[in-house]
């Protein structure tokens, strides 16, 4: 019975109890009819463990299109990445290092099915500790006109800065109303 009550009182107002491991919603970004060029959480708590964005999004463009992503606006070639992408008819890997603009999280586009958008979870561990380089971890996937793609990734970002401020932006043109962000921090280990 105590984890049922656990998870009844974390619902609660003031989260009078939170199991490790707990989520807390941080802030949730929905783009407007205008579409957006990029999507940013900024003066981010150094109070959790770990970060988590979850997403739906899609892009205006019709070419391939992924969302890269940077922390404190940083565009130095300070990002490593080792990703896994399957299609439905084949599978590849492939690694950057030293790279200014890590792309690995799917993305849908115009070219794909109409009203159709990408899914994805992106975890950021330890992104408070300044003792260590940053690191992360990716599934997302996409629509591919009746075929699935689907993206697994880990990368680092080679600096011991805490990270208060992630931003988000398609490779190519703009994301699309409705795309939605959710940026959730994470209690414990």
């Amino acid at each position: 019975m105590a984890p049922i009550l656990g998870i009844y009182a974390s619902q609660i107002s003031g989260h009078l109890f939170a199991p490790s491991g707990a989520y807390d919603s941080i802030a949730t970004v929905t783009v407007g009819a205008g579409g957006a060029g990029s999507v940013s959480f900024s003066s981010i708590p150094s109070t959790y463990t770990h970060l988590q964005i979850r997403y739906i999004a899609r892009s205006n463009e019709s070419t391939n299109n992924n969302i890269a992503y940077s922390f404190n606006s940083d565009g130095a070639a300070n990002y490593s990445d080792h990703t896994i992408f399957a299609d439905g008819s084949s599978v590849s890997a492939f690694a950057n290092a030293n790279s200014s603009n890590p792309i690995f999280l799917a993305l849908s586009n115009s070219a794909r099915l109409a009203s159709t958008y990408s899914a994805g979870v992106f975890d950021l561990l330890d992104y408070a500790n300044t003792n260590k380089y940053k690191t992360t971890r990716i599934l997302s996937g996409r629509e591919d006109n009746s075929a699935g793609a689907l993206l697994f990734a880990s990368g680092s970002w080679r600096n011991t800065a805490a990270v208060n401020n992630i931003s988000l932006a398609p490779s190519v043109g703009s994301f699309v109303q409705y795309s939605q962000f959710a940026l959730y921090g994470i209690k414990g280990n």
